[in-house]
């Protein structure tokens, strides 16, 4: 069953639907989706959907003949192929687009390992061609990287040439609950956490026996898909994976900020640390983030790292550190002694990004007493506080966020005001509270008298 991305859905179709040529470039990390989401396009329009390799330029030159043929049944590909990516797009860009309405290059990175130049071969055949033809092409890639320069970047031979692109993300908290309906929202928080947004992991989980069993099962035993995921990933996308896997491990125990990584991991230039740290937020692995009140963030020396992919999060926190046990099949003495006591409070940093979602959806249909324009983190030396959302003439949100087996009460909500007399607030202040345990009459009892006062009882269906 396929499951969300209307949005994207809604873009493709819109694009394909127009009179003029279209070259449309999708990209996101491996296991995202976007092959599920192309033929799930695709499926209902007469299209080649091409994917790539890493073989030899001929044998993808072989394979594509073929697909052409199977396709359009031209007998002068019945028993040749065509000898150059050039011959290639030239047919595929004239007669071929008159009677196949779509043309589709999955993981199109490959295709250019094979021959550097196609990029160049590309461009030359768009420019001649798609003023005079209708030619619907996808490009789509996982090397990130790749085609953010390669493909998108100015010094590209593409460049300028793409009509739209989509760099398809994760799905959102309420998205992946649609994976693993029988969970309830308490249960689908504990998977989130463990597994992110991610749509293949996703799919790993049976949602008709427990959390336990699922991490038992699906990521501790050694012969399963999950238990070598992250490190196959990094061996795969990187030329050092032991020095990203000291600086991930590093993370994963809490360390945030620059100085720390550094000594924690032993690698005393922090220039080369800084390096790192860039190459794994560029696959989306980690996250710099900075608090919501500085005007310069990508200039600000308050930011601090955090892992994104809440699979390698668990993985450097529980499953690395624990590897020799695995091997040996201790599943059960892992859970019970190294993961069950910790999972909440692992779990709490991933419940603040599925509170920070959940106002953003608020947001986004008005049910927010203001529209707010910024969202996110603040901080300093001493304080910090989940959610500040602030919009253009002043008007403040402040939200706290708590994974916890206690109800919040009146004392959560005066310390959060103290915290919140640090902000010069020129409009309105409002106080949001989203818990997985409920709220306290007294409470209940003060939000009933103040409307700048919004409680969220966050696992209650």
């Amino acid at each position: 069953m396929f499951i969300g991305r209307s949005d994207e859905l809604i873009y493709l179709n819109n694009s394909y639907r127009s009179k003029n040529s279209e070259m449309i470039v999708m990209y996101g990390r491996r296991r995202i989706g976007k092959t599920e989401l192309l033929r799930k396009f695709a499926v209902d329009k007469k299209h080649l959907f091409f994917s790539c390799d890493l073989s030899t330029e001929k044998e993808q030159l072989r394979q594509i003949s073929t697909a052409i043929y199977d396709l359009t049944k031209e007998p002068f590909l019945k028993d040749s192929i065509f000898t150059s990516w050039e011959s290639v797009f030239e047919h595929l860009f004239t007669k071929f687009s008159e009677s196949i309405d779509l043309i589709i290059f999955d993981e199109f990175p490959y295709l250019c390992n094979s021959n550097h130049a196609l990029p160049s071969i590309l461009q030359k055949l768009w420019d001649k061609y798609h003023k005079s033809k209708t030619i619907n092409l996808i490009l789509c890639g996982s090397y990130i990287s790749f085609m953010e320069k390669e493909v998108l970047g100015a010094k590209s031979p593409l460049f300028g040439r793409r009509t739209g692109q989509i760099f398809l993300q994760p799905f959102t908290f309420e998205e992946a609950r649609e994976m693993l309906p029988k969970y309830d929202k308490r249960e689908m928080v504990y998977t989130y956490s463990i597994l992110g947004g991610i749509p293949a992991y996703l799919e790993k989980f049976d949602d008709n026996i427990s959390i336990e069993a699922n991490v038992k099962e699906k990521i501790l035993d050694k012969n399963s898909y999950l238990f070598s995921e992250p490190r196959f990933l990094l061996i795969e996308e990187l030329r050092e994976p032991s020095t990203y896997f000291d600086i991930i491990r590093s993370l994963a125990f809490g360390n945030t900020r620059l100085n720390d990584i550094s000594q924690d991991t032993q690698i005393h230039d922090r220039a080369k640390v800084n390096k790192y740290l860039s190459v794994l937020k560029k696959l989306h692995i980690i996250d710099r983030q900075v608090p919501v009140t500085e005007d310069k963030p990508e200039k600000s020396r308050k930011g601090i790292y955090r892992l994104e992919d809440q699979l390698f999060r668990f993985w450097f926190r529980f499953i690395f550190p624990n590897i020799s046990y695995l091997q040996e099949r201790e599943v059960d003495y892992v859970w019970e002694t190294k993961i069950e006591s910790l999972l909440d409070d692992f779990t709490g940093a991933s419940f603040e990004k599925i509170c920070i979602e959940r106002v953003k959806s608020l947001n986004k249909y008005n049910y927010l007493p203001f529209k707010f324009m910024k969202i996110g983190r603040w901080w300093d030396k001493s304080e910090e506080i989940d959610i500040v959302c602030v919009d253009e003439v002043g008007n403040y949100l402040f939200g706290e966020c708590k994974w916890r087996n206690r109800k919040l009460g009146k004392k959560e909500y005066f310390q959060l005001e103290e915290k919140s007399k640090q902000f010069s607030v020129k409009g309105e202040k409002y106080f949001c509270f989203l818990s997985r345990s409920g709220f306290s009459p007294t409470l209940w009892n003060l939000a009933a008298k103040d409307k700048n006062i919004l409680l969220f009882d966050y696992c209650e269906e």
